[in-house]
C-alpha cells in the first residue's frame, strides 16, 4: 500500500463483485456500536477464496487516517510483509485468500474473552458469505482461542464444510519476543511450513496439520 496507486485501486473496488459481499458486511460491522472496522482489500479472494485467514486484530496500519484502511498483504507493517512473503515462498496467490481477525474491530490489544465471541459470530458469517474455503489458516494463540469457541457453537463445522484447520504463530515480530534462541528458531521454522501445508491443501495434497 505504499504506493498511492494502489491503494486508490483498491479503494476503488473495493465493491467488486469479489469483495462485495464482505465488504458489505463490513459496513454493517461499523453500524453495531463496536467502533471501526477496516475493509478486505479486493486484492484478496472474498467470497471466492479458498483459505481463511485469522489473526487477532487489526493493526494501525488498516486504519484509515495512518494507513490504507484494509486488511491486505501488502499493508506496510511487519505482519503484512512478512506473509506476503511466505504467500510467494509457497506459490499462493493472495487471491486465494480472506484475510479475517478474532476481533474485526480496531482495537490494536489482546482481545477480551466477551470480544472473542462477539468475533466467533462474524466468522460464522464470513463462512456462510465464502461457500469455497477449503482451509482456515490461524495465526497465533487469539485465533485459535477464536476457532475453538467457534466449534462449541457449531462442533460439526469442519467437518460438514470439509475444511482443514492448519495452525501456526502470530506473523507479528512479538511472537518471537522468545528467550530460547532454539524456540525462536522453532517458531519462524512453523510459519513458513504453515504456508507450505496451505499450498499443499490447495493442490489436493492432503497433509496433517498441528
Amino acid at each position: 500500500m505504499a504506493l498511492k496507486s494502489f491503494r486508490d485501486r483498491q479503494w476503488a473496488d473495493r465493491y467488486a463483485p469479489h469483495i462485495a459481499p464482505v465488504n458489505e458486511y463490513v459496513d454493517e460491522l461499523r453500524e453495531m456500536g463496536r467502533g471501526w472496522a477496516p475493509y478486505v482489500a479486493p486484492l484478496h479472494g472474498g467470497v471466492e477464496a479458498r483459505v481463511l485467514s485469522i489473526l487477532r486484530d487489526p493493526g494501525p496500519a488498516t486504519q484509515d487516517e495512518v494507513g490504507s484502511g484494509f486488511i491486505c498483504v501488502e499493508n506496510d507493517d511487519g505482519s503484512a510483509e512478512l506473509q506476503s512473503i511466505l504467500l510467494e515462498e509457497a506459490g499462493i496467490s493472495p487471491f486465494e485468500l480472506l484475510p479475517w481477525n478474532a476481533y474485526p474491530w480496531y482495537i490494536n490489544r489482546k482481545p477480551k474473552a466477551s470480544e472473542l465471541d462477539a468475533g466467533v459470530e462474524t466468522i460464522l458469517h464470513l463462512l456462510e458469505l465464502a461457500p469455497k474455503l477449503e482451509v482456515v489458516l490461524l495465526q497465533g494463540g487469539d485465533a485459535d482461542h477464536a476457532w475453538r469457541r467457534l466449534l462449541r457453537i457449531v462442533p460439526g463445522v469442519e467437518r460438514e464444510r470439509g475444511l482443514t484447520v492448519v495452525r501456526t504463530f502470530h506473523p507479528s515480530p512479538q511472537a518471537l519476543f522468545v528467550r530460547d534462541p532454539a524456540e525462536r528458531a522453532a517458531r519462524v521454522a512453523r510459519r513458513r511450513a504453515a504456508f507450505h501445508e496451505v499450498a499443499a491443501l490447495l493442490s489436493g495434497d492432503r497433509v496433517v496439520s498441528t
